[in-house]
């Protein structure tokens, strides 16, 4: 879960570089429209200190590998949800239409 007290832009924002392809949910895109600065690629050259942060916290044992496996496995079981939920209203759409003709 997000938490409340970042800016609800951050995963975007924070995140940008050429070539990076970034999905999200459509609050977030009109967040990003609305109030959104991008500032220009905020990635590239921060290799060194990326690398820092995650030494310091696999000392403090949280393991980067296990916080992956988690957000892979969360972020497909929401995937799956919102591709069920998509083909739900498409049929549903889909009968409305067909009683209507």
């Amino acid at each position: 879960m997000k938490d409340p007290a970042y800016p609800d832009t951050l995963y975007v924002t924070e995140l940008v570089a050429a070539d990076i392809v970034n999905t999200m949910p459509e609050k977030t895109l009109d967040a990003t429209f609305d109030h959104g600065v991008v500032t220009g690629d905020t990635i590239t050259g921060t290799y060194e200190e990326a690398h820092s942060v995650l030494t310091a916290l696999e000392a403090l044992g949280v393991s980067y590998d296990d916080v992956v496996a988690q957000l892979e496995s969360e972020g497909l079981d929401k995937f799956v949800a919102s591709w069920k939920e998509l083909l739900a209203d498409v049929d549903g759409a889909l009968t409305t239409a067909r009683k209507a003709s």
